[in-house]
């Protein structure tokens, strides 16, 4: 990875995306330092319509995304209006595929660019279809999805599993912006066919997110990866063991019996995932996880019983009585404080972190996914810590990953 002037490196991004003969799609993300961007994310591709080719750019806000579609051609300005306007943009990162390379670039505190270019082994096809099934990560058909019965054998999915499949889905759009985003900022290594990504599923129960995350980044995305899933029931881990025999990566992945405190690797994960599990055994897995210094975590927590019994026995500070007067309310903001004093705890330990929607409310629950990024050692001091101090001081309460990673 080389640095080179920002400029010229995003001039030279320009020509490949405007050409759309040999890109498959090009993500920004993250914002430079002190800089505001208009979007979180944009993702750019070709697509093929009615009324000829165009560039569809989805952008992404804080709560939804924003497609739209710009005319191409040699006497079309549209097209290279929209993404001169999105190079403009202050985004830290830019990934960039063609059907045969891969360009990351990752925007350095001195304005600098980083950039990384790696052959692909195999050219690309290209899909143009405007269609959204082309667009999802996975499609219906797609033999993991038949493997986990969330498709039927014809390769629909099943009308009780839609909402496991849009699941799915969100999660491996998370997923991938987080992978490119690390890679791009240079927390998290290239991986390469000798020494594959090293992720481990902790709590994976009948490991739907995990084998979906093997496939998509093995066969979509292209990256070699090495899964293992972590589990007490030895069921789960005998039925995912047949799962993974069944769609020939047993070589690939390794189901494990065994709780998320006692579990070990002889090489520590790249990425760590813990998704949906019960109350403090995702504290259980974000101190493994940092145990193991992963440089990407993913947890999707499920159910706050911890602080919420804390918050009863305690008297609430003034002025915020109504907010554990009822019930209701007292667990919603036992769910609140819980996770925010995970994020604090994580930002102490040396993570960059951030809360966002795991998927829409409407369709669970269980919708908020805390992403951190390894960025450094621990804090001893500062704003950070203070801030921790003071909010479970007001409280008074003491978070069980405060123990397990001893804050």
């Amino acid at each position: 990875m080389a640095a080179e002037p920002l400029l010229r490196a995003l001039a030279r991004m320009r020509g490949i995306i405007l050409d759309d003969t040999v890109l498959v799609r090009a993500v920004a993300s993250g914002r430079q330092r002190g800089q505001q961007t208009r979007w979180k994310r944009v993702e750019l591709r070709y697509v093929d319509l009615k009324a000829g080719r165009r560039l569809q750019i989805t952008a992404y806000d804080d709560t939804q995304a924003h497609t739209s579609n710009h005319a191409v051609g040699p006497d079309q300005t549209d097209a290279r209006d929209a993404v001169d306007d999105l190079l403009d943009q202050p985004f830290a990162n830019w990934h960039v595929e063609t059907t045969t390379e891969q360009h990351q670039i990752r925007v350095t505190k001195k304005l600098e660019a980083m950039v990384h270019t790696s052959a692909r082994e195999d050219e690309v096809e290209v899909e143009r279809e405007h269609d959204k099934a082309k667009q999802r990560l996975l499609p219906e058909d797609d033999p993991v999805l038949v493997a986990l019965g969330i498709s039927d054998a014809q390769g629909r999915i099943k009308p009780t599993r839609q909402a496991k499949y849009r699941q799915v889905e969100e999660f491996l759009r998370l997923l991938d912006a987080s992978i490119t985003d690390a890679v791009a900022k240079g927390a998290l290594r290239t991986a390469t066919a000798d020494d594959p990504l090293r992720i481990v599923d902790l709590g994976c129960g009948n490991a739907y997110l995990t084998f979906a995350a093997h496939r998509f980044l093995s066969h979509v995305r292209g990256l070699p990866v090495h899964l293992t899933g972590v589990d007490v029931k030895e069921q789960s881990a005998r039925h995912n063991t047949e799962v993974a025999a069944g769609l020939g990566i047993a070589s690939e992945t390794e189901f494990v019996v065994g709780s998320i405190a006692s579990a070990t690797r002889d090489r520590a994960p790249d990425v760590a995932l813990a998704l949906h599990a019960c109350d403090t055994a995702t504290d259980e897995a974000l101190a493994r996880a940092v145990e193991w210094e992963a440089a990407l975590v993913l947890a999707a927590p499920c159910c706050h019983h911890d602080i919420s019994a804390q918050l009863r026995k305690n008297p609430t500070p003034a002025p915020y009585s109504m907010l554990t007067r009822h019930g209701i309310l007292r667990e919603r903001f036992a769910d609140t404080l819980t996770d925010a004093l995970r994020a604090s705890i994580l930002r102490v330990l040396g993570y960059r972190v951030d809360v966002v929607e795991f998927v829409e409310s409407q369709h669970t629950p269980r919708n908020t996914l805390l992403r951190a990024v390894r960025a450094g050692g621990r804090v001893k001091g500062g704003s950070v810590r203070k801030e921790y101090d003071d909010l479970t001081e007001m409280w008074g309460v003491r978070p069980k990953l405060a123990d397990l990673v001893e804050v």
